[in-house]
């Protein structure tokens, strides 16, 4: 749930990208910062093990600008994929405002995809997060790559409630900044349609 600090006049939301490890999860938070105009955004902070890139998270807050002049600020998280590091992500994703599932579209990965994928409703539900309540979007990365599976299979054993769905290549940026467009307007409505337009 967006934090409202009234004193700075500041409302900052929670953006955590999830999916299986090696997806693509950190390439897109990496580009991201990477395409943020130095004065709008802080340090990225990132951990890793030999296990996964990133232990932790990354952590990007950036500007959006004023809503009933209040400030409102982004952050952007990553969890990580490996099974071992579940209380991690359930940490993480803790207090999301909204979710995107970056899924690999190579057809080997399909069951990391799907276990990644209960494996989050499942956290959102021990974390009190209703799927009602948090915006989700999906983003098919890898496209680029051979074996891959077709949009409307994944979007068949991925995304059953036709949530919005994007096909993306990390490495090159495409589709990231779509994706990222996308999950930032729907958590914003969510947070304005919460505090009244």
């Amino acid at each position: 749930m967006a934090v409202i600090k009234y004193a700075s006049r500041e409302i900052v939301c929670k953006i955590v990208y999830y999916g299986p490890g090696r997806a693509g999860k950190t390439t897109n938070v990496k580009y991201l910062f990477s395409r943020i105009p130095e004065e709008r955004k802080s340090d990225i902070i990132s951990m890793a093990t030999k296990q996964d890139r990133t232990l932790f998270f990354d952590f990007m807050p950036v500007e959006l600008g004023t809503f009933k002049n209040f400030n409102t600020r982004l952050q952007i998280y990553t969890v990580p994929g490996q099974v071992v590091y579940d209380s991690t992500r359930k940490l993480v994703l803790r207090g999301a405002d909204g979710v995107v599932f970056v899924a690999d579209s190579m057809e080997s990965r399909l069951e990391d995809n799907i276990w990644s994928w209960e494996n989050m409703l499942e956290n959102l539900d021990e974390n009190n997060i209703k799927l009602e309540d948090v915006p989700i979007v999906l983003e098919y990365n890898k496209r680029d790559l051979d074996n891959i599976m077709p949009v409307e299979d994944l979007d068949n054993k991925l995304n059953p409630d036709n949530y919005p769905s994007f096909s993306s290549i990390a490495t090159t940026g495409e589709g990231i900044i779509e994706v990222f467009k996308t999950i930032g307007s729907e958590v914003l409505k969510k947070v304005k349609s919460k505090l009244g337009d």
